[in-house]
């Protein structure tokens, strides 16, 4: 039995073979998770059933299990920021997230260096994050 939030075995199987510079996406349930993505990438359905689970739900699940040196959130092509963008900041408040319009973002998640995609059942639209993994510190 594991003693920290991390527990499903293939995102912890997934993390184990990543490293710096690695790219996980966590997406929404609009999200097109087979062709949207890497596809060498490993492939999570979370996706049980609508609102099941929340992105910010996997998202702060991830965040106390790697070191994130960069995010890139999708981001609609208007002024508008889509609410959960409060969430993240609440969530990161030390990394500085880059937004995306539509395209630009599935060709970063199509990215070599995206290893994990995750499938979330969060509803909210324009709700898609990239993490890049950082680097651990020694000592």
């Amino acid at each position: 039995m594991l003693r920290y939030k991390l527990l499903h075995p293939q995102i912890l199987e997934a993390l184990g073979s990543a490293g710096h510079g690695t790219q996980i996406l966590i997406a929404d349930s609009n999200y097109p998770f087979v062709t949207g993505a890497n596809p060498a990438a490993k492939r999570v359905y979370l996706n049980l059933a609508p609102g099941l689970i929340s992105l910010t739900d996997v998202l702060e699940v991830l965040l106390d299990a790697i070191p994130v040196e960069a995010v890139h959130a999708i981001h609609p092509d208007s002024d508008q920021t889509p609410p959960i963008f409060d969430e993240y900041r609440q969530l990161m408040p030390n990394i500085e997230i880059q937004k995306l319009g539509r395209f630009p973002f599935y060709d970063a998640a199509k990215s070599s260096n995206t290893g994990l995609v995750i499938a979330t059942g969060e509803q909210r639209t324009w709700a898609c994050v990239l993490l890049t993994i950082g680097v651990v510190e020694a000592g």
